[in-house]
């Protein structure tokens, strides 16, 4: 005798679970990733430009600092602190391609609880603004920030602070126009971001596609630093405006 044929609603009833399956699967990779290796965030501010431009979406990778340490230079996401941002500053992606994105775990995050910088000075650094030159001085190093584009000035506000344990020093790359740890040397913390508030590290911009590229820590920059000395001038955990 023949092979039966499949009847026309068999074969669709096979089709759709066929498609349940893969629909699941993809669910279960996405949350995956989206918990223990990548998420993507949306830039609503220029703080960062031009290494990071509004409206850009970015892929940070979570494995930093549970599993890799941060670097100076490592562009970085973290969650506010406690007052960094104002209201008016949220942002959120809710565009439709985005909502889909998000819902399989890689659409540009709400933007209202974190902010994006670069991190300057690590646990134990002594940093001070600024040399005769205007430079950033780490552990008494002066750095040349290539990353900032030609014109601005390293800072205008000078500071002369240590780092706490387990606490990082941010800014960001556009000087004049960032609200960063300078700017949060008042609040409980002294501007300083603990450790545990980071996110990731920022690895790739991902959108738009013109500006593809991967994220440099400029490592060069920070080369000549040495560890921070245990000698410091500033005590562990102060942050204060040196005078004008």
């Amino acid at each position: 005798m023949g092979r039966r044929r499949r009847r026309p609603q068999n074969r669709l009833l096979a089709f759709l679970v066929d498609v349940v399956v893969i629909l699941l699967i993809a669910l279960v990779v996405s949350w995956g990733v989206r918990t223990f290796l990548f998420r993507t965030f949306y830039v609503p501010s220029s703080s960062m430009v031009s290494t990071l431009e509004v409206n850009d979406r970015i892929i940070v990778n979570n494995l930093y600092p549970e599993v890799f340490g941060l670097e100076r230079g490592d562009v970085v996401v973290f969650k506010d602190p406690g007052g960094w941002l104002a209201s008016s500053s949220s942002a959120s992606s809710t565009g439709p391609l985005d909502a889909l994105a998000s819902f399989f775990g890689f659409g540009g995050q709400e933007s209202n609880e974190y902010l994006v910088k670069r991190v300057i000075g690590l646990p134990g650094d002594h940093i001070v603004c600024c040399d005769a030159q205007g430079r950033l001085q780490i552990n008494g190093v002066s750095i040349d920030e290539t990353y900032l584009d030609e014109g601005v000035a390293p800072s205008l506000q000078e500071f002369d602070v240590t780092v706490p344990e387990d606490s990082l020093w941010v800014m960001g790359d556009n000087r004049a126009h960032s609200a960063d740890s300078r700017a949060n040397m008042d609040s409980p913390l002294g501007g300083f971001v603990p450790e545990d508030n980071v996110v990731g590290r920022a690895v790739v911009i991902s959108y738009p596609i013109s500006r593809w590229t991967f994220l440099d820590n400029y490592a060069s920059v920070f080369a000549a630093v040495p560890d921070p000395s245990e000698e410091g001038s500033a005590q562990s955990g102060t942050a204060t405006a040196a005078s004008s």
